[in-house]
């Protein structure tokens, strides 16, 4: 049986498309043979450091080639590959790779220090620097240029685990989701699909590869069809007009707030935009002061749903329905089925409010080492249970009415209240904490936490933030804090979220 997984893509690519610009980053064009044959040459490396099928191999990096060789060269041998956000603090760097088993870590030599005390406690075994390395630690170019890019075959069946990708904790701790081969594959299928994207492509990558939608929805699809994708390792609107420029590029994904930033930039009336044919924007609804000013420009959004359990992609609204459908997410993706169910899990009529619910081969395996979180996720009859309200309308669109678990979307940042409100409530004088989102110009939404306290306590914004900061990633941080005198609650003792988001949103 020969590999089938999304490591034998490139060595495909390479077959068929040789000299076929891959990916641009900086000055660097690298063809679909060099890029094939510096993913075999990381297989090579981490295949001579006992890297085998099942290992978790982390990545901690912005967008550069190396993240893409080590999560293609890692498929080559079946390893696991375990993207972790580079804006979390030390601990909760510490938790992914201890909590994932990872083997070995790759990282650029400014995170290393962030890194040590997972890797100390999680007894890494191989710690590889991007780069010529530094004292102590191998540079990951040298060892690439002393490999032969040879390893024994694997073979690597598509429901094996292709990575872990870690979502916010809803109970505190970030959990681990699978995602397979197939899980990958499909949603790359989905995205070739519904945004029609062809080989003559050219994308702008300007959101991390860590985030899944990045990777899933942005990276993975223009490599299966043979495009060229352009990385960059940073968001800065202006430099983002230039390349679009610069490079004549046709697809783009961000978040509103990226777009928002690109729409105000003084260049923005001025760059060319004429190439842009795809754009892509996912994390929040896109406002339309948004709309308004790329429609300007003769450009309109695809936009979506997913999360990271469906890898990400669940629902897709085309460009020609955004105003027709404005507020909805679209309709699910090709290869996807989309559901709303009630509390029973009945499903229920066209245009009532229930749980969306979600099928497909995009859809996750399971929380890695949660067996009990993965059988909650799931309904008897296989289904992924979103944990978001909606509802579908005649014609199939889905709506979202409300997020289940008061999930807070800032700047295309996921953040869960449990997380910060568990650290909150271990400040001296907080009785009482909720963490709510609040709308936000420029993010879409920050967090806010509302607290209540113990007689003669004192407890402010700087004061918050302070304890928590080196402890969270700073966008999970509130921009403030809200002393109140009791915290409204239902009758068995919830806090009532909606309630205080009305209050200080109104």
């Amino acid at each position: 049986m020969l590999p089938q997984g999304i490591g034998t893509w490139l060595a495909k690519r390479r077959l068929k498309s040789p000299d076929k610009t891959a990916v641009i980053f900086g000055h660097d064009e690298i063809t679909y043979r060099e890029f094939a044959d510096a993913a075999d040459r990381v297989a090579a490396v981490l295949w001579q450091r006992g890297i085998r099928q099942g290992d978790a191999v982390a990545y901690i990096g912005e967008n550069s080639p190396p993240f893409l060789q080590v999560m293609f060269g890692a498929a080559q041998l079946g390893a696991v590959f375990v993207p972790v956000n580079t804006r979390l603090a030390a601990p909760e760097i510490r938790h992914i790779l201890v909590d994932s088993g990872a083997r070995a870590v790759v990282l650029d030599p400014e995170f290393l220090d962030r890194a040590m005390d997972g890797v100390e406690a999680g007894h890494i075994a191989h710690v590889i620097v991007t780069g010529d390395g530094i004292s102590g630690h191998p540079g990951l170019a040298r060892q690439m240029a002393e490999a032969d890019g040879e390893h024994d075959g694997t073979e690597v069946p598509m429901d094996a685990p292709a990575a872990i990708v870690y979502t916010s904790g809803t109970t505190g701790r970030p959990k681990g989701a699978v995602l397979t081969h197939q899980n990958l594959t499909w949603v790359a299928l989905n995205c070739i699909i519904d945004y029609d994207v062809v080989s003559t492509d050219r994308s702008l990558m300007i959101s991390p590869l860590f985030h899944v939608a990045s990777l899933g929805m942005g990276a993975l699809p223009v490599i299966l069809k043979g495009a060229t994708l352009v990385l960059e390792n940073g968001f800065e609107a202006g430099r983002a007009l230039q390349l679009i420029q610069r490079h004549r590029i046709t697809m783009l994904s961000g978040v509103p707030t990226t777009y928002q930033m690109m729409a105000d930039h003084p260049e923005w009336s001025s760059t060319d935009l004429s190439t842009l044919q795809k754009l892509t924007c996912g994390g929040s609804a896109v406002p339309t002061r948004i709309l308004n000013a790329f429609e300007e420009r003769g450009l309109s959004f695809s936009q979506g749903y997913g999360m990271t359990e469906t890898s990400p992609g669940a629902t897709s609204l085309s460009p020609e329905m955004t105003r027709a459908k404005q507020g909805s997410v679209g309709l699910a993706h090709f290869f996807t089925e989309v559901r709303i169910a009630d509390e029973h899990g009945v499903a229920v009529p066209q245009g009532t409010i229930g749980e969306i619910e979600i099928s497909g081969p995009n859809v996750f395996a399971g929380y890695h080492g949660l067996a009990d979180a993965t059988a909650e996720a799931f309904t008897a009859d296989g289904w992924f249970r979103s944990g978001d309200l909606g509802y579908l309308d005649a014609d199939g669109y889905l709506f979202i009415a409300d997020r289940l678990k008061d999930m807070i979307i800032s700047g295309g940042e996921n953040i869960y209240p449990a997380e910060v409100e568990n650290l909150i409530s271990d400040l001296e004088g907080v009785s009482g904490v909720a963490v709510i989102g609040v709308p936000d110009e420029r993010w879409g939404e920050v967090p806010w936490a509302v607290v209540t306290l113990r007689d003669g306590a004192d407890v402010d914004t700087e004061r918050v933030r302070a304890h928590l900061d080196g402890v969270l990633a700073r966008y999970k941080l509130p921009k403030n804090v809200v002393v109140i005198e009791d915290l409204p609650r239902t009758a068995s003792g919830k806090i009532r979220k909606a309630e205080l988001r009305a209050r200080f949103t109104s």
